[in-house]
């Protein structure tokens, strides 16, 4: 009989995992802190929670996807948390992105109780959350990795153990880094093919298969192209991990140029009102710099 279990954050990922567990067969107890968007889930037959601390007591393994380190934090440790519900032997997945050296002292206080935890961050955008095709990179045990895998196989495809506690968070940065770099080139290079007068469709059907192709260029640049600005993963959220990336690599002491620069050029389209969109409107301030507007005839 499969275990319980129970699922935190129904943001713009959660949603679609969530569902993605209830079409795989598991009883599914969920929470949000904006309750109604635990409805449509409730609807196609999970449990509502009333508090992560109860969403914790009623199962087996406890999921949670939350924007931030704070927010995990909260839903983990916090009054009504995971940690006042959870029983021992239980396991807590966090599949947020958030703090490296933050996961391990949570990770720490719950095995102090003798509750297990797995550092589970995903990639993939909404697009994957959705389709249940996500990369997951896991930190932890191995023997609670074993334990977790049907429920990880439910959500995504690409499912790698990388190492100890904290090391899935360390490896969601690096995706991060190549994310942003990849749309960087991106948001270069059809500046550069609108200006050249180049057919936009064409120009990616001819480097898409090569050498230059890439996940963010196949499916974020025909959004640009589109003035499509729905988000497969908001500037917000980038910017948040980006955060996190530049401390951790400060830490380090690792030079980070590249991803420093585009931190700072998705500033101004923060304080733009650019928040909410796509990652991919970095091309915004490409377009600005160079005043011209990438548009597919």
């Amino acid at each position: 009989m499969s275990e319980k279990v129970g699922f935190i954050g129904l943001g713009i990922m959660g949603r679609g995992m969530a569902n993605n567990l209830l079409k795989a067969g598991f009883s599914v107890r969920v929470w949000n802190r904006t309750a109604s968007r635990i409805n449509a889930l409730v609807e196609a037959g999970a449990e509502a929670g009333s508090s992560p601390q109860d969403v914790a007591a009623k199962s087996d393994i406890c999921i949670v996807c939350v924007s931030d380190t704070p927010d995990v934090e909260a839903v983990i440790l916090g009054g009504n948390g995971v940690v006042h519900g959870a029983k021992k032997g239980n396991l807590v997945i966090d599949c947020s992105t958030i703090s490296p050296q933050r996961t391990k002292t949570i990770a720490a206080e719950l095995n102090e109780k003798g509750i297990h935890m797995l550092d589970a961050p995903i990639s993939g955008g909404s697009e994957g959350a959705a389709r249940g095709t996500l990369s997951i990179m896991v930190g932890g045990d191995e023997t609670q990795f074993e334990r977790a895998r049907p429920v990880f196989e439910a959500m995504g495809k690409t499912i790698t153990h990388v190492g100890p506690q904290g090391a899935g968070q360390s490896v969601k940065l690096v995706n991060q880094i190549l994310v942003v770099g990849n749309m960087l080139a991106v948001s270069e290079a059809f500046v550069f093919a609108q200006a050249s007068g180049l057919d936009l469709r064409q120009t990616l059907a001819a480097v898409a298969g090569g050498a230059a192709g890439s996940w963010m260029l196949s499916n974020r640049a025909p959004q640009c192209y589109e003035r499509d600005w729905r988000p497969g993963f908001t500037i917000n959220l980038q910017q948040k991990d980006l955060r996190l990336v530049l401390e951790a690599a400060d830490q380090l002491g690792v030079p980070i140029p590249g991803t420093s620069l585009i931190f700072n050029l998705y500033r101004p389209l923060e304080a733009q009102g650019h928040g909410e969109e796509g990652n991919h409107a970095l091309i915004k301030a490409i377009e600005r710099l160079a005043g011209i507007e990438v548009k597919a005839d």
